[in-house]
């Protein structure tokens, strides 16, 4: 890989610009995860591919304490997962993961905030830090899967 997958941010006056550089997308498997994945704090997604092999994202997530590692290893394993939701996806089909690395929770909790508004408009489980007034998001992706 030519690139660390980080997230890089630019302030001016009360907004945010985000640059989220993605890993590449792999296939879940828990030793590739155990292998390739740091025990960093970071943002993840997590996708599944239906019926018509189309990926389709169904997790956007963080992991402060434990790191990226660990926190995929949970997500993606129908053994370990306990949302009964993401266990049934799980369950049905394979899923996929990409991560980023981001090691301010304020950023972090800003990243999602953009995120869930823009995957799942008006659903208010993720807060913004209360920092800017208006945040952008750019994303890099090898992949060209860009969800925004």
């Amino acid at each position: 890989m030519d690139r660390t997958p980080n997230v890089q941010k630019l302030v001016r006056d009360r907004d945010v610009f985000f640059t989220v550089s993605w890993s590449r997308l792999r296939k879940s498997d828990k030793y590739e995860i155990v292998r390739s994945v740091p025990s960093d704090a970071g943002i993840y997604e997590l996708y599944y591919m239906d019926d018509k092999e189309k990926l389709c994202l169904f997790y956007v997530g963080k992991s402060w304490y434990g790191g990226l590692r660990n926190e995929l290893r949970v997500r993606t394993d129908v053994e370990l997962e306990t949302d009964a939701a993401r266990r049934a996806i799980l369950l049905e089909h394979d899923s996929w993961y990409r991560w980023s690395l981001l090691s301010n929770s304020d950023d972090m909790a800003d990243v999602l905030f953009f995120f869930a508004q823009t995957h799942l408009p008006g659903n208010i489980t993720v807060h913004p830090s209360g920092r800017y007034e208006r945040i952008f998001m750019k994303e890099v992706d090898a992949d060209k899967i860009v969800t925004i």
